[in-house]
């Protein structure tokens, strides 16, 4: 088949119940509201995509969310990002990944690059801080309610249960590396498959089924007749990453080459996120290359977690500085082109290669229970950063506190920041009694984080 008439089966329904599907244009804004809209780390991300896509469009099921981003939460690179490609792929084929993914990165981006220009030509970006100081706070709340809905229709068992609590365990008091427990948590599921209950993607309990999941009912063989398309589009985004980075690293060397090489291992070893490797990557990037300063990371890890798109953009800001450093403003555009480049190209290649074998194993018992374990692994993670991330927007101090093989992150009381304790407050009003929505909440409590910034310094 040729790619026309792949493009034209995927626009084409197959099924009555397919012509309920959203348009791509629908998709499209979707898509970049998300983008718009994607703060907060990969809790909040994963929060934000759980409310547009499953509880206000009805587009995927409880369970196929979960499923998918079991998946992801398996691969190297940011989760949230790699799961909305993986959506907009079952919703409309390989132009539907691109563009859910594309359209989660791009905003953030834009805004990063323009924030490192700002850095590099004025210094520290005041405004711009006390602009998302309230969104932060609202963020908080969002993923706290999040949480509170997935875990409740996630955990169906003893054994879930006990995985989720162990996973948060491990990662929050005993400082174990992110893959060793989401991996422990697969090997369990694959083991012990009974004691999960198995993902259902047919009728939900509180209505009708999503779209997708009726789609899918009615026409089963979809993500097959989409897979031939989506595994030349990974085997493309393989050879766009690295083709690119061999030819910078053979003949052009300097900072490109040592940018392009590095940020590459990075996209391969980044399981677990940005948290898994910023140490390292500071590391290096300071110590080791020597493209900036130890206050600049920090400064550069300030402006991902209070921007729109993956923590891991922090990355971008690197980048820009170390090409800055090497040639100017001109250099660093380019070299933080480059990072995303190098950075995003691989998250496609792992869905588009990964995606349609994932869709084959829901009759599979062991590998959909060792997928169902993840899940409830997924509960305690996302617990994990949705603490992780309170810690540091309530309280301006939060330290390492070691008691034998215990590493336990813990705020110092006389830090708490009473102004973001009295937007999260806020938040939740907004969220929980007024029912706000998303939009408005967000508006409310930037609005007024920025007033009391401006006013009280």
């Amino acid at each position: 088949m040729t790619p026309d008439s792949m493009s034209k089966a995927e626009k084409t329904p197959g099924t009555p119940a397919e012509a309920q599907l959203p348009t791509f244009g629908e998709a499209l804004r979707v898509w970049w509201r998300i983008g718009l809209l994607s703060f907060g780390g990969p809790a909040g991300q994963i929060a934000l995509l759980h409310r547009e896509v499953v509880d206000q469009r009805r587009w995927v099921s409880d369970a196929r969310f979960l499923h998918a981003l079991s998946f992801c939460n398996l691969l190297p690179g940011p989760e949230a990002q790699q799961l909305a490609t993986y959506l907009g792929w079952l919703l409309h084929g390989v132009r539907g990944g691109v563009a859910a993914g594309m359209l989660f990165i791009l905003p953030g981006a834009v805004v990063m690059l323009v924030l490192s220009v700002v850095y590099v030509t004025f210094g520290q970006v005041p405004l711009v801080a006390a602009l998302f100081f309230g969104l932060k706070a609202a963020v908080l709340v969002l993923v706290v309610e999040a949480l509170l809905r997935v875990a409740r229709r996630a955990l169906k068992t003893g054994a879930a249960w006990a995985v989720a609590g162990a996973a948060f365990l491990a990662l929050f008091a005993f400082d174990v590396p992110f893959p060793f427990v989401v991996l422990s948590a697969a090997l369990i599921g694959y083991l012990l498959p009974w004691a999960f209950r198995a993902s259902d993607h047919g009728k939900a309990k509180d209505g009708p089924p999503a779209l997708l999941d009726a789609v899918l009912a009615a026409d089963p063989e979809r993500p097959a007749r989409l897979a031939a398309q989506a595994w030349r589009a990974g085997w493309i985004a393989v050879a766009l990453w690295l083709f690119p980075t061999a030819l910078l690293i053979g003949t052009v060397g300097g900072v490109f080459a040592d940018i392009a090489w590095f940020f590459s291992v990075m996209a391969v070893v980044t399981v677990g996120g940005a948290y898994a490797v910023l140490a390292y990557v500071a590391q290096e990037a300071v110590q080791g290359y020597g493209w900036l300063t130890a206050d600049q990371m920090l400064v550069g890890l300030g402006l991902a977690e209070t921007t729109p798109g993956p923590l891991i953009l922090v990355l971008q800001f690197v980048g820009f500085l170390g090409g800055h450093g090497a040639g100017g403003i001109a250099y660093g555009v380019l070299a933080s082109i480059l990072v995303l480049w190098v950075t995003f190209a691989p998250c496609f290649a792992w869905i588009f290669l990964g995606a349609p074998f994932v869709e084959r194993l829901h009759g599979n018992r062991k590998l959909t229970g060792a997928l169902a374990a993840v899940t409830a692994a997924v509960v305690g993670v996302i617990l994990n950063l949705a603490l992780w991330f309170g810690l540091r927007v309530l309280f301006a101090e939060v330290r390492e506190v070691r008691l034998g093989i215990l590493a336990l992150d813990l705020p110092v009381p006389g830090s708490l920041d009473v102004l973001a304790l009295a937007l999260a407050s806020l938040a939740a009003v907004c969220v929980f009694w007024l029912k706000l929505g998303l939009i408005r909440t967000l508006g409310v409590t930037a609005a007024v984080g920025l007033a009391l910034k401006l006013v009280l310094g």
